[in-house]
């Protein structure tokens, strides 16, 4: 079987490359997750726990993951497949693209369904639905969405659709393209909210949730909630970034000038480490930036009470912008954020799996990502039908959406970052792994290297562990 290496092409700028790389990291947990956890354990206290995590697991296995796609310049399976062979260790390792590949597919299926959500709040909030909503009618406003089927099917539909037409257009008319102009919306649309909330909601009393370190409130769960969010939030451990490393270019050009004042074009190696630091240092701002955004407007309504999740976005702040002035008009603008922010993810999730079939397969990009494409509709309506027809069919008492959501997010996606720690630190050859990132025996990158080997992998047992333990 002929592999095609480099035929989805390359970004010229590795820039693109940041923007992508956040834009698979910034998704719905920045938004309904972090701040609420931060501000329940400890403000202050957990943010700088939390950020010591981001340096013992984040960073270095995200560091490994991008050295892998960037050095393979294919999808995760294949990449593997030749570090593999040029390590001279077992073919078996190829399963870390295998699951990478899958766990892209299966997270994408349910979180088109959630991210779907995110669209239909975006229409209600436009037509002024929130005016004056008290929170009983906000709850049974979401409630009828999750039992609407036809409606839930149209969304999820619709919010796929838009997916698949960014990942056919290719990595750089499509993901390429669209991450320079979404992620820059992104970010307008975030600070303009933020100025909004500074304004009309209660900023003291969100900054103090926040960010005031309560000691008393970080406990040893604490601590294990920060490991456990540290590797999620940067999507390590599901294909995307090291596929999306595959298209880094290895050099950046810039212009200088030189002693005579004549302008000349200086090339320079791209560091994988300083961009992942970026990389890193964006995800959290926006989480940051996010809880300031949305829990001034929650303190700020005397009706309802902080939360995270699902109850956070549809059900309390539908209330609070429904007081707020203007209220409708940010409504939509903050809804439309968050549709961003998942589509920003989503595209990194099928793009794998797209990438391994266009290199394996004599078969058009346009046409392997409307197959791929509909069997993961088809594999969302699981999900759908888990919230309304199929709610009472469970399977170690969970339903569809919560099985394929613990599978992925407590089995497969720390597996899939502790074997990428054991295969770089101990398995792969040194010679190409100096050649990537710098030498690794000095320095930044000697540290990098020490971690990589000997604190990522327990600290991810000790997730992966924590997360089998407290659901059973």
């Amino acid at each position: 079987m002929a592999i095609k290496q480099g035929v989805n092409g390359e970004w010229q700028h590795h820039w693109t490359f940041i923007l992508a790389a956040a834009g698979s990291a910034v998704g719905l947990g920045n938004i309904w997750k972090f701040p609420y956890i931060a501000g329940e354990n400890g403000g202050g206290a957990f943010v700088l726990v939390y950020l010591v995590c981001i340096a013992l697991i984040g960073v270095p296995i995200m560091i490994a993951e991008v050295m892998l796609g960037r050095r393979g310049r294919m999808s995760p399976i294949n990449a593997m497949l030749r570090h593999s062979r040029e390590s001279n260790v077992s073919s078996w390792w190829v399963g870390v693209g295998w699951s990478g590949v899958l766990v892209g597919v299966l997270i994408l299926s349910f979180y088109s369904v959630v991210a779907g959500w995110a669209f239909h709040y975006f229409m209600l909030s436009a037509s002024g639905t929130f005016q004056g909503i008290d929170p009983s009618t906000s709850g049974m406003l979401f409630e009828d969405l999750l039992t609407n089927v036809g409606a839930m099917v149209g969304w999820h539909s619709l919010f796929l659709v838009l997916t698949l037409v960014v990942v056919s257009a290719g990595v750089i008319r499509g993901l390429g393209l669209t991450v320079r102009y979404l992620m820059p919306l992104l970010f307008i649309l975030l600070f303009g909210l933020l100025i909004y909330s500074a304004f009309v909601g209660d900023f003291a009393a969100a900054s103090a949730f926040m960010f005031d370190a309560n000691t008393e409130a970080l406990t040893w769960k604490s601590i294990l909630i920060a490991l456990g969010h540290a590797f999620f939030t940067l999507s390590l451990g599901m294909g995307a970034i090291m596929a999306y490393g595959a298209y880094m270019p290895e050099t950046t050009q810039s212009t200088v000038r030189d002693d005579t004042g004549n302008p000349i074009t200086v090339t320079r190696k791209v560091s994988i480490g300083r961009t992942v630091l970026l990389i890193a240092l964006i995800d959290t701002l926006v989480a940051l930036v996010a809880g300031l955004v949305i829990f001034p407007i929650v303190f700020a309504s005397s009706a309802i009470e902080p939360s995270e999740g699902p109850g956070l976005l549809f059900i309390s702040l539908p209330v609070a912008f429904g007081g707020m002035p203007a209220g409708s008009v940010f409504g939509s603008v903050f809804f439309f954020l968050v549709v961003i922010a998942a589509l920003s993810s989503a595209i990194s999730l099928i793009e794998p799996t797209v990438a391994w079939l266009v290199e394996t397969k004599n078969m058009s990009r346009v046409l392997i990502t409307a197959v791929l494409g509909f069997f993961i509709w088809v594999l969302g309506l699981g999900s759908v039908f888990s919230f309304n027809i199929w709610s009472e069919m469970k399977i170690f008492g969970k339903t569809f959406f919560d099985n394929l959501d613990f599978l992925t997010a407590n089995i497969m996606m720390p597996l899939g970052g502790l074997l990428i720690a054991i295969f770089v630190g101990w398995f792969m050859d040194k010679s190409a792994v100096t050649e990537e990132v710098g030498d690794i025996t000095y320095g930044a990158y000697h540290w990098w290297y020490v971690v990589l080997k000997f604190l990522s992998p327990p600290l991810l047992i000790v997730v992966f562990v924590t997360a089998l333990i407290e659901k059973f």
